[in-house]
């Protein structure tokens, strides 16, 4: 039988009030997800029960040596760069925090850098691949199979249509597509709506899905959810995530992505086609233009391999 892991050690009531204090502003006022408020939350507690173990019973007594002391020990104990960024950005979130609410006098955060992370290039199918994907005939069993396969014709299309998260691909209800203005309707990270585009192969398809397929699943508990399970419940993301898999295994020759491949490839082909990068910033719900252009990056990376096999002196 596994031993339930250790209580965290108890902070000093200053550094305990902040801590909670900035937890209900990354929740109530950023709106991150409660995953994220956690994550941060932790990195933050780890960075305080240092700064108390030496002495520091405030978050006044936070400077940055203090800063580069915790994090030079976070790099000791062998975590990732990824981590690494994640908890220096979760420590100059929260000195900010805490500064512009009188918990410091001065904000140390600015000072703290941290290693660039080396971003690997996502690897999407292309365009002919995805064709090749979108192309697979629905299965022709048994009813509910059938219903299903509607179901998932929808998902992929959708997804690649519009290159929402799988979380906001399972959160759409009903009345989220217009389909006489072929958009979506999108709440996004922090609670941010936006209204994507969508093909007319997407809006087809999941027209399709509500037509001939849903209401066989649908139950009295299935509310507006516009995808549901088996069951008859909301779509669940894992399911979401197994649909896609199954159907890029299906044509031989296509990267093993999930739902995020797809989002990949929507951003990738859209610019590969002329759309403009604001424009991909918008469609897909980032909120800063930087997060975006790694896509730039993928284009680039095609282009270049296109070049040195076609050029004679490439």
């Amino acid at each position: 039988m596994e031993e339930p892991e250790p209580e965290p050690a108890p902070l000093p009531g200053r550094m305990q009030a902040a801590l909670d204090g900035f937890e209900r502003h990354l929740a109530a006022e950023r709106g991150l997800s409660p995953h994220t408020v956690r994550a941060y939350a932790g990195d933050v507690r780890s960075l305080l029960e240092h700064a108390a173990q030496g002495g520091i019973g405030a978050p006044d007594g936070l400077d940055i040596t203090v800063l580069r002391r915790w994090l030079a020990g976070q790099h000791g104990t062998g975590h990732a760069r990824a981590t690494l960024a994640r908890r220096a950005a979760a420590a100059r979130a929260f000195t900010a925090w805490a500064c512009a609410g009188g918990w410091l006098r001065r904000d140390p955060g600015p000072l703290l850098g941290t290693a660039k992370i080396g971003r690997r290039l996502p690897q999407v199918p292309r365009q002919d691949q995805m064709a090749a994907v979108l192309s697979v005939p629905r299965s022709s069993g048994r009813a509910p199979e059938t219903e299903l396969a509607l179901r998932d014709i929808a998902i992929m299309e959708l997804l690649y249509a519009t290159g929402i998260r799988v979380s906001e691909l399972c959160g759409l209800d009903i009345d989220d597509l217009d389909e006489g203005r072929n958009t979506v309707r999108v709440l996004g990270k922090g609670g941010r709506e936006r209204t994507v585009p969508a093909g007319l192969p997407a809006v087809r398809a999941v027209a399709a899905w509500k037509r001939a397929g849903r209401p066989s699943l649908a139950r009295p508990g299935s509310g507006p959810a516009l995808f549901l399970g088996a069951r008859g419940g909301r779509l669940d993301p894992r399911t979401a995530r197994r649909v896609v898999h199954a159907r890029l295994a299906a044509v031989a020759g296509v990267p093993d992505s999930g739902p995020h491949g797809l989002r990949h490839a929507a951003a990738t082909h859209l610019l590969e086609g002329g759309a403009d990068l604001r424009s991909v910033q918008e469609i897909l719900g980032h909120a800063s233009l930087a997060s975006t252009q790694i896509y730039t990056h993928v284009s680039v990376e095609r282009l270049t391999a296109a070049y040195r096999q076609a050029h004679p002196r490439a």
